[in-house]
């Protein structure tokens, strides 16, 4: 398998294979839903759809990224969403890093969606398909996001060796912007961000299955594989 890294500016193409990460905190919370029995995950481009669909559809959830807002029902805390009800649901996910990435690849054969927490699982899906060439997509910082290449990195290494240590990669999260600014969150108390929240992004290998998105009935759909 020969990975390629990038961000979305970088796509030249709709890739065959796509492995989309967002490490803080979009793929986290998606990963820990699933844990939690939500059924599926829907990807909305705006927040403003985002809205729409929860109100159409009685008993939907609705998450997005940044402060609290009305209508919401999770700021992307994956310690936050712990104590919310989330079995047998449909999510309604709208971020601007990982639902971008997501959508900006949507017509790719194999779509997959990332972070530590379903990075086994996710390599041995690669390992599975066979493919010659797997496109990772960093979402974050306008695709710098250190946390996420360092993800990307780690399943691609997992893809050759499962028994890779993710020590080094936790390390290069551990330190990245993205960790630095919700710890800065936290400091400043914005709500939305939980001190835990970092930490368990960092965590690998909490699910044991991989998230992969298709079109369903026109809209992209994230569930587990």
């Amino acid at each position: 398998m020969q990975p390629t890294f990038t961000g979305v500016s970088g796509l030249s193409a709709t890739p065959d294979v796509a492995v989309v990460i967002d490490v803080m905190r979009a793929f986290t919370v998606a990963a820990g839903a699933f844990r939690q029995g939500a059924e599926r995950i829907v990807f909305a481009e705006t927040a403003e759809e985002a809205l729409a669909l929860k109100a159409r559809h009685p008993g939907w959830l609705a998450f997005q990224d940044g402060e609290p807002k009305p209508g919401f029902d999770l700021a992307n805390s994956p310690a936050h969403l712990r104590s919310l009800d989330v079995a047998g649901r449909t999510v309604v996910q709208k971020t601007t890093a990982g639902t971008v990435g997501a959508l900006a690849v949507a017509d790719a054969r194999l779509l997959l969606c990332a972070s530590f927490a379903v990075a086994g699982a996710t390599a041995r899906l690669l390992r599975r398909e066979r493919s010659a060439a797997v496109t990772f997509v960093v979402t974050g910082d306008g695709g710098e996001a250190e946390e996420d290449l360092a993800c990307a990195q780690y399943i691609a290494a997992r893809t050759t060796c499962d028994t890779a240590d993710p020590a080094p990669y936790l390390t290069r999260a551990r330190n990245s912007g993205g960790a630095a600014r919700l710890a800065d969150g936290v400091r400043r108390g914005w709500a939305g961000v939980h001190p835990e929240d970092v930490g368990l992004c960092l965590e690998v290998d909490t699910c044991g299955f991989a998230m992969a998105a298709r079109r369903e009935e026109g809209r992209l759909v994230l569930r587990t594989v």
